[in-house]
């Protein structure tokens, strides 16, 4: 059987529900807006995963986790996602820090995976419906640009599974892994 699989870093209750007090703000916009337990910043996705990989990509996580010392990160931004000319999403960003770096890099090479986009820290804060917006002429789209100032304490990142439901993905941790350094 396989699994489909990422790593992420999960956010405290508290960041979670300050980023879903925007829903108001651009409710005119098509939008499928993430569940508040469903908020994550995703390091690596992996994919389809049997039993058996798995267990390799739990040991060799643990071991990369190793040598990796808790950090902070920050968001400081809501803005459309990936791109403001090509929006898909409505993204809260911030800065790669140089331990965020550090870690996601070398769970990359630990685990021989080549991501297809360079990595960049956001939180999927909701989706747009592409057939609606598409119909709201682009001078008449909301810009959506708020600065924001919110600090992630990292001590640990999840091994997570992600089950595609009809109402949308369901995610669930397999493995909480601590950053011990």
């Amino acid at each position: 059987m396989l699994q489909r699989i990422f790593l992420a870093i999960n956010l405290p209750v508290k960041v979670k529900e300050e980023l879903l007090g925007y829903k108001e703000k651009w409710s005119e916009l098509p939008l499928r807006w993430t569940a508040q337990d469903n908020l994550h910043i995703t390091l690596l996705f992996l994919g389809n995963t049997s039993v058996k990989e798995l267990e390799n990509v739990q040991e060799i996580t643990r071991s990369v986790a190793a040598n990796h010392a808790p950090f902070t990160l920050s968001l400081s931004h809501i803005t459309y996602g990936p791109t403001e000319k090509q929006p898909k999403m409505i993204w809260a960003k911030g800065d790669e820090s140089k331990e965020l770096l550090s870690l996601q890099q070398d769970l990359a090479k630990a685990l021989s995976h080549q991501e297809e986009e360079s990595f960049s820290l956001h939180v999927t804060l909701a989706r747009l419906n592409a057939w609606e917006f598409k119909k709201i002429e682009p001078e008449e789209r909301p810009h959506v640009e708020e600065e924001i100032s919110l600090e992630i304490p990292v001590s640990s990142f999840q091994i997570m599974e992600s089950k595609l439901r009809q109402t949308g993905p369901e995610y669930s941790t397999i493995e909480d892994i601590p950053l011990t350094t």
